[in-house]
């Protein structure tokens, strides 16, 4: 089949397009009352825990589509997918720095991470659901669904949320509830020695952020949205430098994506109404490795060569998640071997890129599924 062609990719939520802003009255679906209220401490860290479980929902697509490119052919939309996956670490980082300082404890290496691909978000509007897909226009409109920002006006939703941007919305607004509630000091009693600080050496654009009150809480959260969407819904840059080159303002998430649609990058003065009007890239749309879709491991015969590569590379994902959950509860010494192993794993998820499977042009890829801690021997 032809690759479709940048113009070809249909866009909804890209700028331009105000279908991509859907209103809360088109869901139809009652919130869970019990989750969606944030009105002590318990449920501010439930949040938090969950905005951590978001944050990791959204690294197996781009790993998906940034191992299937070929780099030598792709190289502009390789390193936006790379920068984009790095800044997504670090707001897990970010969230579990807020987390860890009102008293809670981050779960990275638990089922409920990896549930089967597709999926929905954890807490978020069922009808959206998340595959493993190759890079391609289907892979870029999911990933723009994903960073879509929040209309102007849009409320804040700690439930069943339509934008990324709403649900931190509604955990900032509870932060500062529950803060003038139960009061700063009383809040933020966690163990400060539990934060990740930037003696760590993230390679990324932003900033660690160490979280000891309010102020600092409400700046993490902050640089979470803002390289999602923006600095403010009329602005497309997020205030960082680009990670790989410094010279340059960088876009957010969103709009890095649109730039690969658009086949241009944005300049000073662009806005989202505009789109980006700066020098052109290039994207080959064939240089891409054709991985299946949305595999299991349970799809393919016991003991066959694809599905022992798949469980070794979801062996080794399982450890990953366990080195970062240490990581993230008191020993942050340990994130850079866990930043580490999750780019050793690229070898073998390429790898499996190369294995065919079935009769036609797909290959195999890998399916990012749960393996119980007493299987990874």
């Amino acid at each position: 089949m032809r690759p479709a062609a940048p113009d070809e990719v249909l866009t909804p939520g890209l700028p331009g397009d105000p279908a991509g802003h859907r209103g809360p009255a088109s869901r139809g679906v009652t919130p869970e009352r019990s989750f969606e209220r944030i009105d002590d401490v318990q449920s501010l860290q439930a949040h938090l825990q969950c905005a951590i479980e978001l944050e990791h929902a959204t690294l197996p697509p781009y790993l998906c589509a940034l191992y299937s490119l070929d780099r030598d052919r792709n190289p502009v939309a390789f390193e936006v997918l790379l920068s984009v996956f790095v800044e997504e670490m670090l707001h897990i980082t970010l969230a579990a720095n807020v987390l860890n300082a009102v008293g809670g404890r981050p779960q990275i290496d638990v089922p409920r991470m990896l549930p089967g691909h597709p999926r929905p978000l954890p807490h978020g509007d069922p009808s959206f659901r998340v595959s493993l897909l190759p890079f391609g226009p289907d892979a870029l409109r999911q990933l723009a669904r994903l960073e879509r920002p929040a209309a102007i006006g849009a409320p804040p939703e700690g439930d069943r949320y339509e934008t990324i941007g709403q649900f931190y919305a509604a955990i900032r607004h509870g932060l500062a509830a529950v803060c003038e509630t139960v009061g700063e000091r009383t809040l933020f009693c966690g163990d400060p020695t539990r934060q990740v600080t930037d003696a760590f050496s993230y390679g990324g654009s932003g900033r660690i952020i160490v979280v000891d009150g309010l102020a600092s809480a409400l700046a993490a959260l902050d640089e979470i949205v803002e390289q999602g969407e923006g600095a403010s819904p009329a602005e497309v840059w997020d205030h960082d430098r680009d990670m790989f080159h410094p010279d340059r303002d960088e876009v957010a998430h969103y709009y890095r994506i649109h730039e690969l649609v658009a086949g241009r990058r944005y300049r000073r003065g662009d806005t989202p109404a505009s789109g980006p009007t700066g020098e052109p890239i290039t994207v080959d749309w064939a240089g891409v490795r054709p991985m299946r879709p949305d595999q299991r491991v349970e799809h393919l015969p016991s003991g066959s060569p694809i599905r022992v590569a798949q469980e070794a590379f979801n062996t080794g994902y399982g450890a990953l998640l366990a080195r970062l959950e240490q990581a993230l509860n008191g020993r942050p010494e340990g994130l850079d071997a866990a930043v580490g192993a999750m780019y050793r794993l690229k070898t073998r998820a390429e790898a499996l890129m190369r294995m065919p499977i079935g009769d036609g042009p797909e290959t195999a890829g890998p399916t990012f599924e749960w393996v119980p801690r007493h299987r990874r021997a």
